[in-house]
């Protein structure tokens, strides 16, 4: 092992001495020096971890989602300089933690959240034109091969549990009605300018969208969410996405071998 694997091993696990070689400036201690930058690393980590997942903390307390936190930092250093998609793996971290498990659904906000996080940071995209949709849409010639591309930010979160009304519970008033956890929902996250927004969807617009950003054709996925869920209305969800500006330019590949569904 070379000294950086050491270090770095010392580093996430506080039952490791301190990693051998080191030395101070002033001829202290260098065990208490690094006893302090390590738990220094390691509550800038789990703080990271509790500003992305703001509501997943919520649901849980401070004190429970901290330790949650603490092991899987240890377990999940950090793989790059750039600290905004640290915790990625966290979803599926909690989905297996035992301790969490009388929470069901809070795996499924923490991918709820961090959805926020890659919409936020995801590319910018020019808008396609509606007149230029509408002349493909009309063309039989390019429907069979057509795909319609999704603005970069756009992501589903499909959740056996109103992850969608749990979210905004924390951050907006309920209404008197209130609302039920155990409905599922699915979530499309998408950023209009630097604004990151959501919009619940029926599970065939679900289907949908997901089918497009799986790069089928516009055919391919109407098929197949139409197949799935005979109440899929195309014209309605074509018309919410255009209205939202999230279709980007046309492609339309020159040969197209893609079998219908």
């Amino acid at each position: 092992m070379n000294s950086q694997t050491a270090f770095a091993d010392a580093l996430f696990h506080a039952e490791l001495p301190c990693p051998g070689g080191l030395s101070t400036w002033n001829g202290s201690d260098p065990g208490k020096r690094f006893d302090v930058y390590r738990n220094n690393v390691m509550v800038s980590l789990v703080d990271a971890l509790a500003e992305t997942f703001a509501v997943t903390q919520a649901l849980v307390g401070e004190a429970f989602f901290r330790a949650m936190a603490r092991v899987f930092v240890q377990g999940h250093p950090p793989c790059s300089r750039i600290m905004a998609y640290y915790g990625q793996d966290f979803p599926r971290f909690i989905a297996a933690f035992p301790p969490a498990a009388s929470v069901p659904y809070l795996a499924d906000v923490a991918r709820l959240e961090m959805a926020r996080v890659r919409a936020y940071h995801a590319a910018d995209a020019e808008p396609i034109d509606a007149a230029m949709l509408q002349a493909a849409l009309g063309n039989p010639a390019e429907q069979r091969c057509l795909q319609l591309a999704l603005h970069p930010s756009v992501q589903v979160v499909s959740s056996d549990f109103a992850v969608g009304d749990i979210w905004t519970a924390h951050h907006e008033p309920l209404d008197s009605g209130g609302f039920d956890p155990d409905l599922p929902q699915h979530v499309m996250v998408f950023r209009n300018r630097l604004h990151v927004d959501m919009l619940l969807l029926c599970a065939g617009d679900a289907h949908w969208v997901s089918a497009l950003q799986n790069r089928h054709t516009l055919l391919n996925a109407t098929v197949s969410a139409c197949s799935a869920w005979p109440d899929f209305d195309l014209p309605r969800c074509l018309a919410t996405l255009l209205r939202l500006q999230l279709f980007t330019p046309l492609f339309t590949p020159d040969e197209c071998h893609e079998p219908v569904h």
